[in-house]
């Protein structure tokens, strides 16, 4: 007999699982965006996203709220209201420059709890607090403090201090906060070499949060073929023909993520070991365009060739995993209408579903997992009945949705 979908928010009360769950990280420079060419970086960054999927997106080197509102609706939102951005904000430390940083994120997967901006002698430091929805978030949240900067540029000594000073009023503000949070420390940093001040303040142990490296690779970076997997800047050998940016080829490593060193081995959220990555980089394109032919491996051309008109910069990525169950929080994910019904809410090999006979228009349906991410797509049909094969998703709680916005999601389970 089919159960109504009225019924399943009570099933599910009571049928949980708790998966480990994966978050995707991502920060990027998207180089003076939007300003300059080609025209369509929306477009680009569109596909370059659609490809990694991050589930949060911190950025640098954006110039304004309508180039905000570029990567949150155009770049982002291709495929639906999947993702919120934070407050944008003008530069609040130095009236020279309109570049700003900015946090996106999967608005399903968190709330922003808080965002505030900590000046610095050349660009602001942004800080935003997020907080994951989860099960017991009201009991016992996991809040994820997020720090997106932009150093300054440049080698030479007076630049050295200045990246100092910049991180100085990031470390001296970790002693407001409460020292054991997560925390996540990403930007375009203009280092060097390891021995940089800068980089030796991020990672002295004597910091009210001690942060890490995660892929704990020290060393004189710029211009060494030992580091030319995790080289991030310049994805062009000539800037010409964008009117911005760097040239020179990838040789540099500017671009970090850094993690709070209990996010190493604390299963409410910790990091994935090897998932961080400068995106696009193949390891084999030393001083090259980064869409050079002959940088072959896991990243493709077509990648590759976004990234390179994209901007001067690679973006790099990082997964963190928790052990708490991500629940999805918005309003559509609540089962309140009759208009399809599901046969059982805990399913083995296949969906049995049934729509109303008054509905005559051709329906489609979409599984996705409780990160928001499509797992499954059944084609289009105007049969009544429908059956969808679940034997090859890995055990769970997954959402189906109809292309027909008949009704809203319905939360189901899969299980051996």
């Amino acid at each position: 007999m089919f159960k109504k979908l009225l019924f399943i928010a009570v099933v599910f009360s009571v049928c949980q699982t708790f998966a480990q769950n994966t978050i995707k990280t991502m920060f990027y420079n998207l180089l003076e965006f939007p300003r300059f060419l080609p025209g369509d970086r929306s477009i680009l960054l569109q596909d370059i996203l659609d490809n990694y999927e991050p589930d949060i997106f911190m950025v640098c080197e954006l110039q304004s709220q309508n180039g905000s509102d570029q990567v949150l609706n155009i770049a982002l939102n291709d495929e639906g209201a999947n993702y919120s951005a934070a407050p944008f904000v003008l530069n609040q430390s130095s009236s020279d420059t309109d570049l700003q940083q900015m946090l996106y994120y999967r608005s399903s997967m968190f709330t922003l709890v808080y965002s505030e901006v900590i000046p610095t002698e050349v660009r602001d430091i942004n800080r935003y607090v997020l907080r994951l929805n989860t099960e017991d978030q009201g009991t016992d949240p996991v809040l994820i403090e997020v720090y997106v900067t932009h150093l300054k540029s440049s080698q030479g000594s007076a630049n050295q201090t200045l990246r100092l000073n910049m991180v100085t009023e990031l470390t001296d503000h970790f002693a407001n906060i409460d020292p054991d949070s997560f925390v996540i420390f990403s930007g375009d940093f203009n280092l060097y070499r390891a021995t940089e001040p800068a980089y030796e303040e991020i990672l002295d142990p004597t910091n009210a949060i001690v942060l890490v490296d995660p892929i704990n690779r020290p060393g004189s970076w710029s211009s060494n073929t030992s580091f030319q997997d995790i080289h991030t800047q310049s994805t062009r050998t000539s800037s010409g023909p964008f009117g911005a940016g760097a040239g020179g080829g990838l040789d540099d490593r500017f671009d970090f993520i850094m993690i709070s060193e209990n996010m190493q081995t604390d299963p409410k959220l910790r990091y994935v070991p090897d998932t961080y990555k400068a995106y696009g980089n193949n390891g084999n394109c030393y001083n090259q365009n980064i869409n050079n032919v002959d940088c072959i491996g896991v990243f493709d051309q077509t990648t590759r060739d976004n990234i390179y008109n994209m901007s001067d910069h690679l973006p790099v990525v990082m997964e963190l995993e928790t052990n708490k169950e991500i629940v999805l929080s918005t309003s559509e994910f609540e089962a309140t209408t009759l208009q399809i019904e599901l046969e059982n809410t805990i399913v083995v090999d296949e969906l049995r579903l049934q729509i109303a006979p008054t509905i005559s228009e051709t329906v489609s349906f979409t599984i996705y997992n409780t990160l928001g991410q499509n797992v499954l797509t059944a084609p289009a049909s105007t049969s009544k009945t429908r059956l969808i094969n679940v034997s090859h998703l890995t055990n769970g709680v997954y959402y189906l949705k109809n292309n027909q916005s008949l009704g809203n999601p319905i939360k189901f389970l899969k299980t051996s």
